[in-house]
């Protein structure tokens, strides 16, 4: 045999191990399940942050997972003890030292004469790869200049958020917000100026309507709301006055005073929730019409329970 086809020694077979685990985050793990003695590698005790000194208790462990993951991780644990399947999932956990970190969890089984005897298995730092899927995710759900939804997520929601049973469906009202005088602003100060006030008044609209269904920017100065509450109309035509005066206040910007308004249109959504989302943004898309026609910084209502409520 060739010395480029000799066996390696065990000690370098460890350490090539031992490294591409390291280089991967990865630790492999082991529990006798008569005595719940733990076993880690080095890998696990880095992904915990925990010191190798402090005794592997595994209700300490235990402790240390989010509360969704901890409960997640415990079914799949029965599961695998139950079956002998092999299960993988990934977990949330605070390491020893309260840094949030999400982990490839593998769980396997051991059986002897017919029963589990000791679970093992691999846990993998998969945190880097999780922040990425959710940047990816933000970016392709959200406007980039103000961080609302946008239009495409709005109305993929729109059907989640009023048939939402935790809330009894209470979404009741679609609200279309469009700016007056923004294309004067934009045009006499500039985009980056345009910019600024788009983005504070996503900020306003955030702060006003934290508790909401949803709010997003459509595109442009257009943004919208769907109301979880008030449901009755003539309440909903005074928080939505309100609003108004809430966008019309001036803001500051490198020195200038900025200055729009806004329009208001909504469609009140009625129940049971049944109307398409493309029904209810034509009646908020004529009440917006309307407002505006009726002189810019008004409120117009429309919807089977109230037929043109202006204010």
């Amino acid at each position: 045999m060739t010395e480029d086809h000799a066996t390696l020694p065990d000690e370098v077979r460890v350490r090539l191990y031992d490294q591409a685990l390291n280089a991967a985050r990865i630790g492999a793990w082991e529990c006798v399940l008569e005595t719940e003695r733990l076993s880690w590698t080095q890998g696990v005790y880095d992904i915990f942050g925990y010191p190798e000194s402090n005794p592997l208790r595994r209700a300490d462990i235990v402790d240390l997972y989010i509360d969704e993951s901890r409960r997640h991780m415990e079914l799949a644990r029965a599961e695998v003890i139950r079956s002998g399947s092999p299960v993988t999932l990934d977990a949330e956990i605070r390491t020893w030292r309260g840094e949030k970190r999400w982990m490839r969890l593998s769980i396997n089984a051991v059986r002897e004469g017919g029963r589990p005897v000791r679970i093992f298995g691999s846990k993998q730092d998969v945190t880097s790869d999780r922040l990425a899927i959710e940047t990816l995710r933000q970016q392709a759900e959200t406007d980039p200049l103000t961080g609302l939804a946008n239009r495409s997520v709005f109305q993929a929601r729109y059907r989640e958020v009023v048939n939402d049973s935790l809330n009894h469906g209470s979404a009741s009202a679609l609200v279309l917000i469009d700016l007056d005088g923004f294309k004067q602003l934009n045009d006499k100060f500039g985009h980056l100026a345009g910019d600024a006030c788009l983005c504070e008044v996503a900020q306003r609209l955030r702060r006003a309507f934290h508790n909401a269904g949803l709010v997003g920017r459509l595109g442009g100065d257009e943004f919208a709301i769907v109301l979880r509450a008030p449901t009755d109309p003539a309440r909903i035509a005074r928080v939505l006055q309100k609003t108004v005066m809430m966008l019309s206040r001036p803001l500051f910007w490198n020195g200038l005073r900025l200055e729009v308004g806004a329009s208001i249109g909504a469609a009140l959504i009625g129940r049971p929730h049944r109307r398409p989302i493309a029904e209810l943004f034509a009646e908020a898309d004529i009440a917006l019409y309307d407002a505006k026609a009726a002189g810019r910084n008004r409120v117009h209502l429309v919807g089977d329970e109230k037929r043109g409520l202006a204010a």
